[in-house]
């Protein structure tokens, strides 16, 4: 396989609107998936939010910020489970119902769209309401939802979005881009059919849009030639044609972040595909990265969108969390984590808490268990250990009725699968294991229970009970105080 085919293969496409007339989808008060009055969560003049940012943990899942938590606290010299994540002081909890249209386990495009859109919509939908097929191009077209990037910028705010993955990857991609296949990020994954009726990718969306910062991954999707990504063979580069358009810097390293202009937007693409984990950067035989960490990212685009007196939509997602899940490798997922909560502890100092209400949720969760009576205080990537006076030898890790011994973290399904197996192997261990798991798939599956919601800040007060995921639109749209 060509090394430009690998690269297409690597990148997920994007529709949008086409050229024929765009009919808005209006979102009837009997069809909300999560019925509230609007007024019980608008916020006051007083105690409204000038900023808001929301950090979405791709795939952080209820047990993911447990063993987070764990590893956190275990990488600085604690017994782990003490310790306390940044996030954890926030005031405000929620739990949020994560479901598609269609299905009871949700993909990342439903669930982003929920939280950008205030409609639930289907698996593998972008910006478009359920009752379009997923990659029929002239149907969508008639069920465009509202866009939260959109409103942001028609009311004089500044925008920016921030993800580890590509950056038109689908939770990033939510904020600006409709689509009725996640997957259409580049012009060349659209199928030749759909071709003709307007559908637009989901990396030209991004340098059509408006927005003031874009920091990511994903720089196969925009280029015709040296990456590989579209139709185009030669010339084609959106980045060049972005720059020209708005007068914003491209960068593609750290170094060429921080020293461009602050006064003008920037785009930061900074891999062909997803950036590069932390646990492989952290590797001792690693080379200096010259990517931003997802910490550094944060840094840049408060400084960048603070400049703007009206206030900021920011959004910033771990987008790697989720892909360490489905590899089967909790060690990775894990260190995206403590990543993830190295940016929100930035964004907690850095912001004033009267004026910023900062959001911290995740679009669904992973089939990642915790289990297995380990002791107090036990590596939480290790074998379990039973609590000292429990089991024989509190020494020696704890064997299973094969003989084998086992780890704390597990998976419900994945690549790590024993079934099937005469005898179970002797589990790995440590920040690159792949831990065994039950269902044997070639890519682990998210899972369906609710996630955690986290808010401080003006307007965090309407964060609390059990609540659809359509309602932290409405949540932030109060908080600005506007209404619907």
């Amino acid at each position: 396989m060509s090394r430009a085919r690998s690269l297409v293969l690597a990148i997920a496409g994007t529709l949008v609107l086409p050229a024929c007339a765009t009919v808005s989808y209006e979102r009837p008060a009997a069809v909300r998936e999560a019925p509230i009055e609007v007024a019980g969560i608008e916020a006051t003049e007083a105690d409204r939010a000038k900023n808001v940012i929301l950090f979405i943990g791709d795939g952080m899942g209820v047990s993911t910020v447990t063993a987070a938590r764990i590893y956190a606290g275990q990488k600085k010299g604690m017994s782990g489970e003490e310790y306390v994540l940044p996030f954890e002081t926030f005031d405000n909890v929620a739990l949020v119902k994560t479901y598609n249209t269609n299905a009871q386990v949700p993909d990342s495009a439903g669930t982003a769209t929920a939280m950008h859109s205030g409609r639930k919509t289907r698996i593998g939908l972008l910006g478009i309401g359920p009752e379009a097929p997923r990659g029929d191009c002239r149907v969508g077209e008639q069920y465009h939802l509202p866009l939260l990037g959109e409103e942001v910028k028609e009311r004089g705010l500044a925008l920016g979005i921030v993800s580890t993955a590509r950056i038109t990857h689908a939770t990033p991609a939510s904020i600006y881009a409709r689509s009725v296949d996640r997957d259409w990020e580049a012009d060349s994954v659209i199928p030749d059919d759909q071709n003709g009726y307007g559908c637009r990718d989901i990396a030209r969306q991004l340098i059509e849009a408006d927005w003031d910062v874009a920091l990511g991954g994903g720089l196969g999707a925009f280029f015709g030639s040296e990456f590989g990504g579209r139709r185009t063979a030669e010339g084609d580069n959106l980045p060049a044609q972005w720059a020209a358009r708005t007068g914003g810097s491209f960068v593609r390293d750290l170094a060429d972040l921080q020293a461009a202009p602050m006064d003008a937007p920037v785009l930061g693409l900074f891999s062909p595909s997803h950036m590069t984990y932390m646990a492989e950067r952290l590797a001792a035989d690693a080379p200096e990265s010259t990517e931003p960490t997802l910490t550094e990212m944060t840094e840049q685009a408060i400084a960048r969108l603070s400049n703007d007196d009206d206030g900021y939509y920011l959004m910033v997602e771990s987008g790697r969390i989720d892909h360490g899940h489905h590899a089967g490798q909790a060690g990775y997922a894990l260190e995206e984590a403590v990543e993830f909560a190295n940016a929100i502890a930035y964004a907690v100092a850095n912001t004033d808490p009267d004026e910023t209400l900062i959001l911290v949720t995740a679009d669904h969760s992973h089939v990642f268990t915790i289990a297995g009576y380990p002791r107090r205080g036990n590596d939480i990537l290790g074998l379990v250990v039973p609590p000292e006076g429990e089991v024989g030898n509190n020494d020696d890790p704890v064997e299973a009725e094969d003989g084998q011994p086992y780890t704390t973290l597990g998976y419900g399904n994945g690549p790590g699968s024993i079934a099937g197996l005469e005898q179970r192997p002797a589990p790995e261990t440590g920040v690159s294991a792949r831990q065994q798991s039950t269902v044997p798939l070639g890519s682990e599956t998210h899972a369906g229970e609710d996630v955690p919601l986290y808010a401080q800040g003006p307007g965090a007060d309407a964060v609390r009970g059990v609540i659809e995921q359509n309602v932290v639109y409405d949540i932030i749209r109060g908080a600005f105080g506007w209404s619907r």
